[in-house]
């Protein structure tokens, strides 16, 4: 073929990165050689370098910090998936600058974290409208519980706005990650880079509290724990300080162990490679063996009712096996007579008429019963616990320990509240189950597994504690929920593609 003098071949090889290559070659070519540009750069590194001499390094670091402020609001904006990860990661390390007595607002970052996924949410809509993503009963469901939470501030029964406005960060805001999620996870590679980070994450905190409990508390961990001599009190139990690892208490940790060894449980019984499965075998077992160190009663029984579940939805020769042994293995932990205070807390869980701490919310949940039957809408979000005592100290419900997320539902957000949240988790587990069934690819069936477990060992545990209610479990619970429906969606996408035509 004939080309003219000036004509240039184009590169041969990856497409890809040709085509990539050039946009980078355009945008400096007809972006940053434009004069005007040249002419605000010089101006900017002229300004950065006087500031710097004047100021001195703190200056420096200061410009370095909005630098990396501006990339990061950028990346998050532009980049949704790299804000689903530093979300992920932020809530699982959000304590630990507190513990370290670092004044560093990270509670406020993760805030501005979720409202920047928010505005890449709907800028990302606005460029590639898909709303028929969330045209299903469980989204329906969240909107319908979001909505319900914003509605409270308008409860007659409710003392304090304050509470509500405080309150709603770590309800309502948070649940609105699940559209976040559906939405903007697109690729199964993404879900594994996700599981890989969340498992990582566990891992740091299983290691921690190892260190804590065989080696002792860091300094830091030593004054944050003995500030407080509330805490202190709350942690020494029977001659043993319960361990909490990043968290903010052993509750949170605790769950958060029982939910990585579901995933990693679900994982084994998946399409892996065999020395991952011994991997993750043993990641399950470190898991479980340092949360028996957190004290907290109301997680221990959770690993046994998700192996129910899961032997019962995926049942075969292999999940039997492992279904029995793990079974005989519960019993004899429960059973065995020892000494050993950890075992003996452990075994007291599976005994609850024996636990006064047990019997103490009993009575309290029996005190409150009838203020529930009466008040339809409840107390007002933020009525009970910390911000209750905070806002409005002289009410009935500032008081109270609601101790059980189900309970404290009941009590701020009424009978409707409360009926509206069990709906939510039950069409969630019920989708999980149905849609683990239907899923034809055998990873993403996995997946669905795992997250459908996940939901359910939460549920379960929302009773005794308020299992969904602290970083990173609410991030976590709702992740597990969008993952459901992320997986069918993909699974489907899949079956269309290699459909025969």
């Amino acid at each position: 073929m004939h080309h003219d003098a000036g004509y240039i071949e184009p590169p041969k090889g990856n497409t890809a990165q040709t085509r990539k290559g050039g946009v980078w070659k355009d945008i400096l070519r007809n972006k940053f050689s434009k004069p005007s540009v040249i002419a605000f750069l010089l101006i900017t590194s002229l300004f950065i370098s006087f500031s710097v001499v004047k100021g001195g390094v703190a200056m420096g670091i200061l410009f370095i910090v909005a630098l990396l402020g501006i990339v990061i609001v950028c990346g998050v904006i532009v980049y949704p998936k790299f804000g689903i990860a530093t979300l992920f990661i932020s809530a699982y390390l959000l304590f630990i600058p507190a513990k370290m007595n670092i004044n560093f607002p990270l509670g406020t970052l993760l805030d501005l974290l979720e409202y920047l996924l928010i505005i890449g949410f709907f800028l990302k809509q606005k460029i590639e409208p898909n709303w028929k993503v969330f045209n299903d009963r469980l989204s329906m469901l969240i909107l319908i519980w979001i909505l319900y939470n914003f509605s409270e501030i308008a409860n007659p029964s409710s003392v304090s706005v304050l509470a509500w406005i405080y309150t709603i960060r770590s309800t309502a805001i948070i649940i609105l990650t699940y559209f976040i999620f559906v939405y903007q996870i697109r690729d199964v590679a993404f879900i594994r880079l996700m599981f890989k980070i969340w498992l990582f994450l566990a891992l740091i905190a299983a290691l921690d509290t190892f260190h804590q409990e065989f080696f002792g508390f860091f300094e830091f961990e030593k004054n944050w724990l003995y500030s407080d001599s509330n805490r202190v009190e709350l942690l020494f139990q029977d001659g043993h300080m319960r361990k909490f690892s990043i968290f903010a208490d052993p509750v949170s940790f605790a769950y958060n162990m029982v939910a990585a060894s579901c995933l990693c449980i679900a994982l084994i019984f998946g399409p892996i490679k065999t020395y991952k499965k011994w991997i993750l075998g043993a990641m399950a077992s470190f898991f479980m063996f340092t949360m028996l160190y957190s004290g907290t009663r109301g997680a221990f029984p959770l690993l046994p009712a998700a192996l129910i579940l899961f032997a019962v939805l995926n049942y075969n020769k292999k999940v039997l096996i492992f279904a029995i042994i793990g079974g005989i293995f519960f019993a004899i932990l429960i059973f065995i007579p020892t000494s050993n205070g950890t075992i003996r807390r452990f075994q007291t869980a599976f005994r609850p008429n024996d636990d006064p701490s047990f019997r103490a919310r009993k009575n309290n949940q029996a005190r409150i019963k009838p203020f529930i039957r009466t008040h339809p809408l409840g107390g007002g979000l933020g009525a009970t616990g910390a911000w209750g005592q905070r806002f409005a100290p002289g009410s009935m419900l500032a008081n109270f320990p609601p101790d059980s997320g189900y309970v404290r539902v009941a009590v701020e957000l009424g009978t409707i509240g409360i009926i509206i949240l069990c709906t939510l988790v039950f069409v969630a587990i019920r989708t999980g189950i149905n849609s683990y069934y239907l899923i034809k690819d055998p990873e993403l069936k996995t997946y669905c597994l795992a997250m459908t477990l996940v939901i359910f060992i939460y549920n379960i545990g929302n009773y005794p504690q308020e299992a969904i209610a602290q970083f990173p479990s609410n991030i976590i619970f709702f992740f597990a929920i969008a993952l459901i429906n992320i997986t069918t969606r993909l699974d489907r996408e899949k079956n269309l593609l290699t459909a025969p035509k």
